[in-house]
């Protein structure tokens, strides 16, 4: 049986929710906590550009690409997704939960599990996404044309 593995990361920023829901929601803003995979919208979703049914293609180099696909959405709240095409991992889940700390400030947290489809698949890409996750939340708490836009 393949171990299961857990990331969770939570980070606050003092922009609104809805500033940081807007951002982390789009697809191709992810590439900065992907890096240096790219990421391209495949779809949108059917209620929201970024809601249910919406895909993007990851391509981590050097592997090959995969397929998520959003499947839960609630503005300002919430995004849920999973692999749905591809990937050496297997029974992956990804949420972003969202929460207002007031009128600037905000939080959000990553919450992944996943298994690798072969032995060290798991553990190479914990140790991708995590450092990732953590970088790209901590080099958007730096930007100041982000921060910049506090309305």
């Amino acid at each position: 049986m393949a171990r299961q593995h857990h990331i969770n990361i939570t980070r606050e920023f003092p922009v609104p929710v809805e500033r940081l829901f807007s951002h982390l929601s789009e697809h191709e803003n992810l590439e900065r906590l992907f890096a240096p995979a790219r990421i391209i919208r495949l779809s949108s979703g059917t209620d929201a550009r970024n809601g249910v049914g919406s895909a993007r293609t990851i391509k981590p180099y050097p592997m090959p690409a995969f397929v998520e696909t959003v499947t839960a959405y609630h503005e300002n709240k919430l995004v849920e997704y999973r692999i749905t095409k591809g990937s050496p991992l297997r029974n992956h889940f990804g949420r972003m939960t969202f929460d207002s700390l007031g009128a600037h400030a905000s939080r959000v947290e990553f919450d992944i599990v996943f298994e690798g489809k072969f032995p060290g698949a798991g553990a190479v890409f914990w140790f991708i996404l995590n450092r990732g996750i953590t970088n790209g939340l901590a080099d958007l708490a730096d930007d100041k044309e982000f921060l910049a836009d506090r309305a």
